[in-house]
């Protein structure tokens, strides 16, 4: 046994202990169904410690030497590998522990080591006392386990409404525990333990603690007694003791003694409560169904033995140490004998049935009623227990009804006493000593018992037998709730004795009657009956003035009596300020008669404080006037205790509002006075039943005039009073007895409660007004509340007051001791609290008004004056002080309570806090305290979400309210603080470092690195429950809103940077916080969704940054399990038990057998998360009304309305409810009158609707929150997440899912509208994740040419989802056109899916055209027709949303919508929607709007970054329109709209901005483009699109040119300056490839003819405008031909080296594109000239030098020309060296296109620098490709390979075009001047000189240009020298080098052309040309 001896950490006699007891709470007095399973378990193994009931495990030495050599050799613990050496001081604590509670040595070991671990939960303990406490915890455990288990038996008294086999279980169970001799062993216990004597063991061992933790040991102990006691008392309610448990209960009750006030304490009452029960037979009366079995379990009835063994105990006369309690019981059971002798079975036990009598007399010696009420009533616990009270009352009306001999006997002794007395009063002798008081003991028991009713049971009804007739049904004679027509005998019997009792009452039992009328008044029917009895009582004798033979119980008696008092004592009013009226004179009244007069008073109290009948029929009777007649007594000199009660008595009937309306005035009248004040006799009851007085007057009506006349009217002097008189002087005075300070303090504080309760703050206190008094004017008195307000609002005299007393509650709270009062102090500072809180919440509306009526009262904010210095303490320390009342929440749940709540007031104020973090952590201990308090609350398991149907009667489920919503109050204390910056409340109280930087805390669990519990601990313990089990966290379900700020808290906590790092690191690796709770989503709560999509919403956003942030940090696992969770449709096996997972398995194999997979899959967790969100909203209906005007109503709403914490905006109800019912009241009228009834009714409608209508508004918000927090966790998941963790077909098919649920989910019928664009924007992202992940699947598999269809998803799920994006669109077809933006988005990503990429050109034809013709459809193709057939199938009514959204409203859904179009356009080969938009006028709108565009555009050139919308909103529509131009259709339409009129208009184009000047202005962030490129991102599109209309426009090509031109002469200033910039950059480039594209296509002679109306004059100009667009152009070919090129290309370089390469090649492709356009501008013109080389016109000089310069220097022809010329004709040596240049580069970009192809198909095979090469370009950033992964980053580099290759075929296209057409022009040219041209002479030459040559030359050429006449006439002047010239050189350039170049790049480019032997031809012509000989 020793070898196995292991430590179980959860200490054996306290952890299984624990379980033990929450599993019979659970399913006993929790009901939970799923725990009696549990319990059968738990109670199988803990039956030894139920038989053995708190029997120690015992010492041994094996276990001595074991825990000896831990420290040495060390010792095993359960569940850990190895041994674990332990220190020597621990040790030596074990043994200490050992021999103090008698336990085995490994016991006291275990509960140290649970006591180091449970450490943090008690801060300020060491190890040892912890385990003291558990020690004692186990204890309780097993004795509350054992009375719950008794308690839950069937039995004669009580039932728990159980199941039947639970009770089974648990009486099987506990039958078996009492075989065993449980009674004795209770018995035993109860004797043995003693707080005293256990408190004396530990004080030797140092085992005793601060104050708290000796109160919590003492009071463990002292609930260990109780709950064994109250096992024993349970059994007896239930079943009955053997005999031998009987005599021994007997027997421990005659060893009781009563505790220092003569009561017994409480375990001992418990005991003879038990024996009482024991003796019961009260129940075979009740006629319940199993009353037989009841009767044969009874041994009275069964066991002779029994009885005769009870009888001969009892009769035995041995005096027991407490006579009275010996009485009771014989007094129990000679009744029971009584009983018993009644029954048929009572035949056989006549021998003892006999003596009954004789124990009742013997009862009654022992003065049995007087200790009942002494003994037993007197102890606290009895009024606790309802079985006590319900016993007690069958014994006392057993008593009466049962033996009434022995009360007539009663009787007669006390008349016959009456009669000695007064005889002997006569005589003045000495009272006979023989005098018996038991009927008035018997009166007054009866009075105090009945008096408290705490359950209301009212049992006093059985002493009323109804004789007349009532009206009330309710009061109908009930009993045990039947109403009977006769009353039963033993009613009967009890209305007789009240009856005759007060027929010829004895003056000795006068006050005793009274007492006992006033007992049996007790509640609301009693009192009614009470009342008609004194009213039938005087009735008989109403005609006898005297009231002398009246009955002397009667009210006629009363009210005669009160008369006649008032009438003797007002006749000599002594002088107010004689001196004996401190003492007034007792003439008047006896001391008798003093008490009499009170016992009246109270029971008239009683009455009509429950019967609002009798108050009013009392105080409106005419003859007895109560109210009159004690106010005049108030003003007689009578002693104050008898005015306390008049005052008392005029509160209760101040309980009746019409009653209070009229107390006041007489009130005012009769001047009570208050000077009196009882402080010589240091009792002040009078102050304290004046307080009560006001108080109750104050709640019922609040008069505004009282006093008005005889001084300033209102309440002021009565506040003044009770403020400078009676809570100010308070503290100073003398008490006789102690608790009387704290009563009058609470008495006065409560109201002052009330009044600032009750106030408003109102415009009208601000402004002071005046009132007439004795003819002047003096200023009118304030409400009381804002009087109040004012001292509370000022360092007055009462804000210290109350700040001291707050001080003086903690402190005495602290000691944790009893003192006379404690319940009034509690009560006191509770009130203080409230009046804290209640200022604090309605002084910002004060400090408004006061601020808007500029008033000159001075008043500091109240949160300031808090931080005020203490008088006492010498300290700023009133919060701290406040904030201590959380450390008392176990005791004092109310003030903790009001302690949080303005705690929570003042941690609104930012200031205020960094000074409390300071207060709160300035003093150690302090600091440790509360935070302790704050956990405390926080940890707390009592606390109850209430629901809002539940009644506040149930005490307990009140404070479990208070204290939940306590939790709420620090809950929203750490949101708000959180919000604020550092230092912070919640920081502190989260355990966040304060001191030191926030981010570099290090959390811990508790008790590590001495890590103290803190508010985080405590949440997370709160929300971690339950979460290993399969139901989830219980929080959620049982305090929702609590788990919903909880979980707020940790979002706030992760996302605010600072505290993120600590608390992620915690959450993940200390709780696995996440996974745990996220398994567990959605969480379903039927009856409050709100809170459940709440908690889902904040536990969804902080999932949603730990995936961001474990994907930032590479934790792989992290993430991927997260990711797995939410993701996989595979089932977890988490939580099945053993039975289910066979039941799966066998379920799996059939499916597998049938179909592979359809029990295995499950749905996705995100999905169902979304399920849980319901997208229908039930709207409430309109209202209904009858009288109010609904418009008015509505406003009266809208102005009620609020922002809530929340951030919802709802209507304030209480608000709303003030004006209407104001509204009510202001009617005037008998009409109104009779309408009030149905005006409230409607009244209540519209708040319900209100009510209704917040609801529904919270309920929207909830739910948006929750899809928020949803899309932020999918958006998450599928973008930060890394992209390996979701292959690509995974990916695409949870994308799928989510998809088509949204949608789902929002085209059902009933979803509402506010939640449309959070959908929106969820299908918006997940589209674009959907497209992007096909293309990069294409990417990657387009190598494999992938046969399985298109992507991973399947085009059925595409064109679903396309099908339901349409009919989203169309759902949201009138408004929501925001909304739309996102749908927009999303149908492009769509049909991005279907867009080839980009593929390299290899330059190989491969196929012929019949080939590609004939090949099958790609999946491209396919899916895109698809598409257009699903669109198509929508028909008009897509196509007018979307055209109408082009059109019109926001600028980025135009933009998307235009976009839309465009998209559509370009795959509708149908040309469907091109005829739409064309037909239905939009094309026409939006060719219109460009007017409008041109103003907004003009803007945009201004230096100041302008709002760039319109620039964006115009690229687009040029896209568009680009679009529709490239279809001949479109453009002719474009062309009928007036298109170009439209361009001609606009002014922006002629707007160039100068370059240099804005150079400065650029925008630093590179964001805003500079005006230069806002300028040319206008210009392009413009040009782009002239292009595509000149090239579509084949047919009517003249027309459409003549348009364009037009264009171009209109701007053509802009044109020109365009055509002669100097610098040219990129942009530039761009800029002049589309102009020259443009000019070569329509500047030429024949374009005008076309435009056919144009005049003569208009001709000129026009021609004038051409020729200089050529002139131009030629010269930018000589700059751009020549070495300029060079330069930019270097230039560039230089400017921008980050993107050269990219910048490099466009700027290579422009400026090759320029050279081709000019030189096919060249070609049509020589073309369009002639057909035949000798009328033919010449552009080029007869010339052959080559261009200079390079160097890069000007690339002029400064070698021959003189600068002017140059700028006219450029030669023909141009021609050839931009021959030259083109073959050159030709070959350089063919090798350049074969390398890259090369590296495109052996990819894989690159080496990794080259790859990172390739994709330095792609990727923004220093280090940016580092971080990407490798298969990103091969996706990259085949991206910038194909770039290349394409922009390579591009360059070979041009140079192949560039060569082509310089061949042509070189070869007309030289054709023309070699063959066809005529020299002039070449003396001539010699005078003119060249200049004058070349000019001739080049103006008249130029000038020629017109078609016709008149050619080569300039060129008179060259020489047959010039022409040799020519010759040689071209001769010398065009060598067999070139010759064979140019054959070259024709075999290996132009084969795949149309144009192949173009080239051979005309090198062939060109040669035979040169080589002509010389003619």
């Amino acid at each position: 046994m020793a070898g196995q001896m292991a430590v179980n950490l959860g200490a054996s006699l306290w952890g299984p202990l624990k379980e033990l007891w929450e599993t019979v709470d659970g399913a006993i007095l929790r009901r939970q169904t799923e725990s009696v399973h549990l319990l059968d378990l738990q109670l199988k193994k803990h039956k030894p410690h139920f038989l053995s009931l708190f029997r120690n495990p015992p010492k041994s030495a094996d276990q001595k030497e074991k825990v000896r050599k831990a420290s040495t050799e060390g010792i095993a613990i359960q569940g850990q590998q190895g041994s674990r050496l332990l220190p020597e001081q621990l040790l030596t604590e074990a043994f200490i522990l050992s021999d103090l509670f008698d336990i085995g040595e490994m016991a006291a070991l275990e509960l140290l080591l649970t006591g180091e671990q449970q450490q943090p939960q008690f801060p300020g303990l060491t190890r040892g006392l912890v385990a003291v406490l558990l020690y004692w915890d186990g204890k309780l455990c097993v004795a509350n386990s054992l009375r719950t288990l008794i308690q839950s038996r069937h039995g004669k008294t009580f039932t728990l409404d159980l199941s039947g086999e639970l009770v089974a279980l648990t009486t099987r169970f506990t039958d078996e525990l009492m075989n065993q001799g449980l009674t004795k062993r209770i018995l035993a216990l109860v004797s043995e333990i003693s707080v005293a004597k256990e408190f004396e063991r530990l004080q030797k061992e140092r085992g005793l603690g601060n104050e708290k933790h000796r109160k919590e040991v003492g009071d463990l102990i002292k609930e260990c007694r109780q709950a064994l006691a109250d096992s024993l008392f349970a059994w007896t309610c239930q079943s009955p003791l053997t005999k031998d448990d009987t005599l021994a209960l007997i027997g421990h009750l005659e060893t009781v003694t009563a505790q220092a006030d003569g009561s017994l304490d409480s375990v001992n009452l418990a005991l003879v409560m038990a024996l009482l029960y024991c003796l019961d037979v009260s129940f075979i009366e009740q006629g319940t169904e199993d009353r037989e079995d009841l009767l044969q379990a009874l041994p009275l009835l069964t066991e002779r033995q029994y009885v005769s063994a009870v009888h001969s105990r009892l009769m035995d006369n041995q005096p027991w140490k407490l006579p009275g309690l010996q009485a009771v019981c014989k007094l129990a059971w000679a009744l029971t004998l009584r009983v018993l002798s009644q029954l048929p079975q009572g035949s056989a036990l006549v021998e003892f049935t006999e003596a009954d009598e004789g124990l009742a007399d013997q009862a009654l010696l022992g003065d049995v009623f007087l200790f009942i009420k002494e003994g037993m009533l007197g102890c606290d616990n009895f009024t606790q227990e309802e079985f006590y009270i319900r016993r007690l009352h069958s014994l006392i009306t057993d008593f009466l009804a049962l033996m009434p001999m022995k009360v007539k006997q009663l009787r007669n002794r006390a008349d016959e006493d009456a009669r000695l007395v007064h005889i002997s009063l006569q005589m003045d002798s000495e009272l006979p000593s023989s005098l018996r008081k038991d009927l008035e003991h018997l009166m007054l028991l009866i009075g105090e018992f009945y008096s408290k009713d705490q359950f209301g049971l009212e049992l006093g009804l059985e002493f009323w037998c109804p004789t007349e007739s009532l009206q009330h049904t309710t009061l109908q004679g009930s009993y045990l709730g039947m109403a009977l027509q006769r009353p039963p005998h033993k009613q009967v019997v009890l209305s007789k004795f009240v009856r005759q009792m007060g027929d010829l009452l004895p003056s000795t039992l006068y006050i005793s009657y009274l007492r006992m009328l006033k007992g049996l008044s007790n509640g609301p029917q009693c009192a009614h009956y009470c009342f008609s009895l004194l009213k039938t009582n005087g009735a008989t004798h109403s005609d006898n003035i005297q009231g002398v033979s009246g009955s002397p119980v009667s009210w006629e008696h009363f009210f005669h009596s009160l008369m006649l008092y008032h009438e003797n004592l007002r006749r000599d009013l002594p002088n107010p300020d004689a001196a004996q009226y401190r003492h007034p004179p007792l003439r008047g009244i006896t001391q008798r008669e003093l008490e009499a007069l009170t016992s009246f008073l109270q029971l008239l109290t009683t009455i009509i404080t429950w019967s609002e009948n009798a108050r009013l029929a009392l105080c409106e009777h005419p003859q007895w006037t109560p109210v009159v007649v004690m106010l005049g007594l108030l003003q007689c000199s009578v002693p104050p205790i008898l005015k306390a009660e008049l005052l008392h008595c005029l509160a209760a009937f101040g309980k009746s509002p019409e009653i209070a309306a009229s107390l006041w005035p007489s009130l005012e009248y009769t001047q009570v006075e208050l000077s009196e004040i009882e402080s010589s006799s240091e009792e002040y009851p009078l102050t304290r039943a004046f307080c009560h007085l006001i108080s109750t007057l104050v709640e019922s009506s609040m008069p505004v005039n009282l006093g008005a006349g005889l001084r300033v009217p209102g309440f002021q002097p009565y506040l003044d009073f009770l403020r400078e008189s009676v809570f100010l002087p308070f503290t100073t005075r003398a008490y006789r007895r102690p608790a009387e300070k704290w009563e009058v303090a609470d008495a006065v504080l409560e109201v002052f409660h009330k009044l600032l309760r009750d106030y408003e703050p109102q415009p009208s206190d601000f402004i002071q007004e005046m009132v007439e008094l004795q003819g002047e004017q003096v200023p009118t008195h304030k409400l009381p509340g804002h009087n109040i307000m004012f001292h509370l609002l000022n360092e007055s005299p009462m804000l210290a007051l109350c700040l001291s007393l707050l001080e003086e509650g903690v402190r005495q709270l602290d000691t944790y001791a009893p003192f006379p009062g404690k319940k009034h102090l509690e009560s006191a500072v509770l009130r203080c609290l409230c009046l804290l809180d209640l200022t604090l919440q309605k002084e910002v509306v004060f400090m408004d008004l006061l601020r808007e009526s500029q008033a000159s009262l001075l008043v500091s904010p109240l949160e300031q004056l808090l931080q005020g210095v203490s008088s006492q303490t010498r300290r700023a320390d009133h919060i701290v002080n406040i904030a201590r009342y959380l450390y008392h929440s176990s005791s004092n749940p109310e003030a903790a309570f009001q302690s949080a709540k303005i705690l929570r007031r003042i941690a609104n104020y930012p200031n205020i806090q960094m000074r409390l973090v300071g207060d709160f952590t300035h003093d150690q201990t302090v600091s440790e305290k509360l935070m302790a308090g704050f956990v405390e609350c926080l940890d707390n398991e009592e606390a109850e979400e209430a629901l809002e149907t539940e009644d506040e009667s149930d005490t307990q489920k009140k404070v479990s309210r208070i204290r939940h919503e306590t939790q709420i109050h620090i809950l929203n204390l750490l949101i708000t603080s959180l919000e604020l910056k550092s230092p912070n409340l919640a920081l502190y109280l989260l355990g966040y470092e304060v001191k030191k930087p926030v981010s570099s805390t290090n959390l811990q669990d508790p008790g590590v690195l001495g890590c103290p519990r803190s508010c985080l601990h405590a949440i997370l313990s709160l929300l971690q429950r339950g979460t290993e089990k399969r139901s989830g966290p219980i929080l959620t379900q049982q305090a929702p809103h609590l788990a919903e700020l909880c979980y707020q808290v940790i979002y706030q906590l992760c996302a605010c940077p600072d505290t993120s790092g600590p608390t992620m690191r915690y959450l993940r690796t200390s709780q696995d916080f996440l996974f745990s709770h996220l398994q567990h989503l959605p969480f379903i709560l039927p009856g409050n969704q709100i809170a459940a999509l709440s908690q889902m919403s904040w536990l969804m956003k902080t999932a949603a940054i730990e995936l961001r942030v474990t994907s930032l940090n590479r934790q792989r696992s992290h993430t991927q399990r997260l990711v797995s969770l939410l993701l996989d449709d595979q089932p977890h096996a988490q939580h099945a038990s053993e039975g289910e997972s066979v039941m799966e398995e066998e379920t799996r194999s059939v499916s597998g057998f049938l179909h592979f997979d359809t029990v295995s899959k499950v749905r996705r967790k995100l999905l169902s998360v979304l399920d849980a969100i319901d997208f229908s909203q039930d709207m409430p209906e309109l209202l209904q009304l009858d009288f109010f005007e609904r418009a008015q109503i509505e406003q009266v709403i809208s102005n009620c309305e609020h922002m809530n914490e929340q951030g919802h905006t709802v209507c304030n109800v209480k608000l709303l409810h003030r004006v209407l019912v104001a509204e009510v009241n202001a009617l005037q009228g008998m009409a109104a009158i009779g309408q009030r009834p149905l005006l409230m009714e409607e009244v209540n409608s519209i708040l319900q609707q209100v009510v209704e209508r917040n609801r529904v508004r919270r309920s929207l918000s909830a739910k948006r929150h929750a899809l928020q927090s949803w899309r932020s966790l999918v958006e998450t998941l599928l973008s930060a997440c890394p992209a390996d963790l979701l292959p690509a077909d995974e990916r695409q098919l949870i994308i799928r899912d989510l998809l088509l649920d949204l949608h789902d989910k929002v085209l059902s019928e009933d979803a509402a509208g506010e939640l449309m664009p959070i959908v929106a924007g969820a299908v918006f992202t997940l589209t674009a994740h959907l497209s992007q992940s096909v293309l990069s699947e294409q990417q990657q598999v387009a190598g494999l040419e992938a046969s399985s269809g298109f992507a991973s998803i399947a085009n059925s799920a595409l064109h679903l989802i396309l099908r339901k994006l349409l009919n989203f669109i169309l759902c949201t077809g009138g408004g929501y056109q925001r909304l739309r933006a996102h749908l927009y988005g999303s149908l492009l990503y769509y049909l991005q899916i279907a867009q080839k990429p980009e593929e390299p050109d290899t330059l190989q034809s491969g196929k012929a055209m019949w080939e590609r013709l004939t090949a099958p459809e790609d999946g491209f193709s396919k899916l895109q027709r698809e598409n257009l057939a699903i669109i198509e199938s929508y028909g008009k009514a897509l196509m007018e949303i979307v055209c109408r959204d082009a059109c019109d409203g926001h600028e980025i859904s135009r933009m998307l919508a235009l976009a839309v179009l465009d998209r559509i356009l370009s795959i509708d080969r149908q040309n469907q929607w091109l005829v739409y938009v064309c037909n239905s006028g939009y094309l026409r709108s939006l060719v219109e709007s460009l007017r409008q565009d041109d103003v907004a555009l003009q803007g945009l050139l201004t230096p100041q970054p302008p709002i760039l919308k319109p620039l964006y909103l115009y690229e687009s529509k040029m896209a568009l329109l680009t679009r529709v131009a490239k279809t001949s259709q479109g453009a002719v339409e474009l062309l009928r709209c007036g298109l170009m009129a439209l361009l001609m208009e606009c002014q922006v184009f002629d707007m160039v901005p100068d370059s240099d000047a804005h150079r400065l202005m650029r925008d630093p962030s590179g964001f805003i483009p500079s005006p230069m490129d806002r300028y040319r991102q206008i210009l392009l599109p413009t040009l782009r699109l002239l292009q595509v209309i000149l090239t579509s426009v084949s047919i009517n090509h003249q027309q459409g040119a003549a348009q364009v031109l037009q264009w171009l002469i209109v701007h053509a200033d802009t044109v020109q300056s365009l055509l002669r910039r100097q610098e040219l950059s990129l942009g530039a480039l761009q800029e002049l490839s589309l102009l020259t594209g443009i000019i070569s296509k329509t500047a030429l002679p024949g374009v005008l003819e076309m435009g056919g109306e144009v005049n003569g004059a208009a001709l000129l100009e026009f021609q004038g405008h051409i020729t200089r667009f050529q002139r131009l152009c030629l010269s930018l070919l000589s700059r751009l031909a020549g070495s300029e090129r060079e330069r930019l290309l270097k230039q560039a370089e230089i400017e921008a080296p980050a993107e050269s390469a990219e910048r490099r090649e466009e700027m290579e492709v422009a400026m090759l594109q320029v050279c081709a356009n000019i030189m096919e501008y060249c070609q049509t013109l020589l073309v369009q000239s002639s057909a035949q080389a000798q009328f033919s016109i010449c552009l080029f000089s007869p010339s052959g030098g080559e261009p200079a310069g390079r160097d890069g220097g000007r690339s002029d022809l400064s070698s021959s020309l003189p600068p002017m010329v140059y700028s006219r004709a450029p030669s023909l040596g141009l021609v050839l060296y931009l021959l030259k240049t083109a073959a050159g580069d030709f070959f350089q970009f063919h090798q350049s296109h074969r390398q890259s192809l090369g590296k495109l198909q052996g990819l894989d095979q690159l080496p990794p620098e080259e790859l990172k090469e390739l994709c330095q370009g792609l990727v923004s950033g220093p280090g940016g490709v580092e971080k990407i992964s490798s298969v990103q980053r091969s996706l990259l580099a085949k991206r910038r390979l194909v770039q290349l290759i394409n922009n390579r075929a591009k360059l070979l296209a041009l140079c192949s075009y560039v060569i082509e057409t310089c061949l042509f022009v070189l070869w007309r040219h030289l054709e023309y001047y070699l063959l066809h041209y005529t020299p002039s002479d070449p003396k001539d030459s010699m005078l003119t000189g060249a200049g004058s040559f070349r000019t001739r030359l080049a103006d008249d050429s130029f000038g020629a240009l017109q078609a016709g006449g008149g050619r080569g006439l300039g060129l008179s002047k060259v020489s047959q020298q010039d022409l040799d010239q020519l010759k040689g050189d071209m001769a010398a350039g065009f060598g067999e080098a070139l010759q064979r170049k140019l054959l070259e790049v024709e075999s290996s480019y132009s084969q795949v052309r149309s144009r192949y032997t173009f080239i051979q031809a005309l090198v062939r012509r060109i040669r035979g040309l040169l080589r002509q000989p010389k003619s």
